[in-house]
């Protein structure tokens, strides 16, 4: 198991080199999306229509922040993750439009190690770190789609070391979640 700090946009050498179990703090600028945003995104692709910002080399956090305004500024109060797994449907379409190098969230991608594989990886958060996150944002560059709801909205954030995010999958098709599932059931059809 290695540790690595990486910053965006990302290339495909910076996730070529991630194994399972690898510890990641990202830097740089990152994007909340949740599913009303991943939506918004492929209806707009749909349609022919450029997004207003730019994924690609990017890293999208499945998260639902909650911001405050402060005279002209926002500012992060809360920012953790949000399960994974509700985007899935969504995500093989995402990748094949956009260069999205990584996935940020909770609970894993059922599924998904194929579709991942040689584009992007998942990079697992611990739930429960909402404060510590929102730490790790020094600033929130600006915000999209304000008018699905604060936690569905896109904010683009910069980030600091931000982490620590363990490598759920990996670019090569290896799931750690694959891997827990298959030992904890080894293990229970021992003990039977």
């Amino acid at each position: 198991m290695s540790t690595y700090e990486l910053f965006t946009p990302l290339e495909k050498e910076d996730i070529r080199k991630l194994q399972v179990g690898d510890v990641v703090y990202l830097n740089g600028i990152i994007y909340t999306a949740r599913d009303e945003a991943h939506a918004h995104i492929l209806e707009l692709d749909e349609k022919k229509e450029k997004l207003p910002f730019d994924l690609e080399g990017m890293a999208i956090y499945h998260c639902g922040p909650l911001m405050v305004k402060e005279e002209d500024k926002w500012k992060a109060v809360a920012a953790g993750p949000t399960t994974s797994a509700r985007m899935s449907s969504m995500t093989p379409k995402m990748l094949e439009r956009h260069n999205v190098r990584a996935l940020i969230g909770k609970g894993g991608m059922p599924g998904m190690a194929d579709i991942l594989k040689d584009r992007c990886v998942y990079l697992a958060y611990t739930g429960g770190c909402a404060a510590l996150a929102a730490e790790s944002i020094k600033r929130i560059l600006s915000v999209h789609w304000l008018q699905l709801g604060m936690p569905e909205a896109i904010w683009v954030l910069e980030v600091e070391h931000f982490g620590p995010l363990v490598v759920g999958i990996d670019a090569h098709g290896q799931d750690l979640y694959e891997k827990v599932r298959e030992c904890a059931l080894t293990r229970f059809s021992q003990l039977r």
